[in-house]
């Protein structure tokens, strides 16, 4: 790997970015990322050494990059990705996880579980195919997981010579389809992962295209206003109450910031109880912060010692979330058996967690056309469907059009602890 010269500090300190990539099957997603690592130096030397015997047993006359990703043999078998596989890299200005999903449609939940805490999707697009159905599915999708931002890559560019006309055509195609989704910024990049075109480094061979190279875009694309900074939510995660005599009168809560901003000083409101208090201190590490914004993990101190325990939540008394037992969410089931009406299962919604019934199936969604579909009282697995639940608790919560965090849950089947089914809140 190319050591590059960050200070532990600035390394800390830099915006991490997570994208994820989604595509139909040998679309390149795989060598895109690989090319991506690869390009940027981001590789360390026995990695390439291993992929090069690979590709050398494979018999390929160059290396095979998609194997940086590829981890599993029954994908190195078949040449296919089937689990979502994370990578991690760096470059002089951002840092950033990157999320292989699965092109599929039988692993659709694998799509959705690595695409659900992207800031960016990346959609492959082959250049000799066009738009296809799976270009619908995962675009739709990543509207419904509220990404912000959609990078459209048109690859294979190589294979039809470097078409302006091939790229506009599929570029009008997509925005057709792309006026139906809820996505606020939509990119577009011509680009070749096999021979590098518009990755890392500009082409001579796309003179026609004057926008910037995928990297570029990815290191200087604008996430901070994704999170929600006007509604404060602080889901407590831990109640810390150090056993010893230097802490001995320490009382903090724990948690990770969901929306909004708190300040030392903030008058605040604890849920369920609907106790008001004022924030004493916001404690990071060692060293006590004036304010603290998503995604932060901090602690909070309050100036009275109320009951307050994992689960709860703090909020600000002129701004509280939604509080009910009646849920209506858009569910992506993730189980081989079906959800049922009827059935009980666990909930997790922040840290808190419930039981609950499914009490109606509204209605399913065809993802490639996204027309509504009747369909019976069950639910079958990489189906999405809107469902009404009901919860044996109140949950606190906000629309997840209007924050994620508060806005997403993970269903639970109680005999087995698996996680069966993911929710956003309508």
């Amino acid at each position: 790997m190319d050591n590059k010269d960050f200070s532990s500090k600035a390394y800390l300190d830099m915006e991490l970015l997570r994208f994820s990539t989604a595509g139909s099957v040998d679309d390149g997603k795989s060598t895109l990322i690989g090319r991506l690592l690869y390009d940027s130096k981001s590789i360390f030397e026995d990695q390439l050494e291993a992929v090069q015997r690979a590709s050398i047993q494979r018999g390929n006359e160059s290396i095979d990059l998609a194997l940086l990703t590829d981890g599993l043999r029954a994908e190195r078998e078949q040449g296919i990705t089937i689990d979502v596989a994370y990578r991690y890299f760096a470059t002089p200005k951002r840092k950033f996880i990157i999320a292989d999903t699965p092109g599929h449609v039988q692993y659709t939940r694998n799509m959705v579980t690595g695409a659900s805490t992207a800031n960016v999707a990346l959609i492959l697009i082959d250049a000799r195919n066009g738009v296809t159905e799976q270009t619908y599915r995962h675009s739709y999708i990543s509207s419904l997981l509220q990404i912000p931002h959609l990078i459209i890559c048109v690859n294979k560019m190589d294979l039809v010579d470097y078409s302006e006309e091939v790229y506009e055509s599929i570029k009008e195609q997509f925005s057709s389809f792309a006026s139906k989704l809820a996505v606020k910024d939509i990119r577009y990049v011509p680009i070749s992962a096999l021979k590098g075109d518009n990755i890392v480094e500009t082409t001579n061979n796309m003179p026609w295209y004057q926008g910037g190279t995928l990297r570029y875009i990815l290191e200087n694309i604008h996430v901070g206003s994704d999170y929600n900074h006007i509604d404060p939510r602080f889901p407590v995660q831990y109640v810390i109450r150090p056993q010893s005599d230097e802490y001995h009168d320490y009382r903090g809560y724990a948690g990770r910031i969901a929306g909004g901003v708190f300040r030392k000083g903030d008058k605040v409101m604890v849920l369920p109880s609907g106790f008001e208090t004022s924030i004493k201190s916001i404690d990071f590490h060692k060293e006590e912060l004036n304010e603290a914004y998503p995604p932060m993990s901090v602690t909070l101190r309050l100036t009275d010692d109320l009951d307050i325990s994992r689960g709860d939540m703090i909020v600000k008394s002129n701004n509280v979330p939604q509080v009910s037992q009646d849920l209506d969410v858009m569910m992506c089931w993730m189980n081989e058996q079906p959800m049922q009406t009827g059935k009980k299962y666990s909930l997790m919604h922040t840290t808190k967690d419930v039981r609950c019934m499914v009490k109606e199936i509204k209605y399913k969604v065809d993802v490639n056309t996204l027309n509504r579909i009747d369909d019976g009282a069950t639910l079958k697995m990489n189906e999405i469907a809107r469902v009404s639940l009901r919860t044996t608790k109140p949950l606190f919560f906000d629309s997840y059009r209007k924050n994620r965090q508060t806005g997403s849950l993970i269903v639970i089947d109680e005999a087995t602890n698996n996680t069966v089914g993911v929710g956003m809140i309508v």
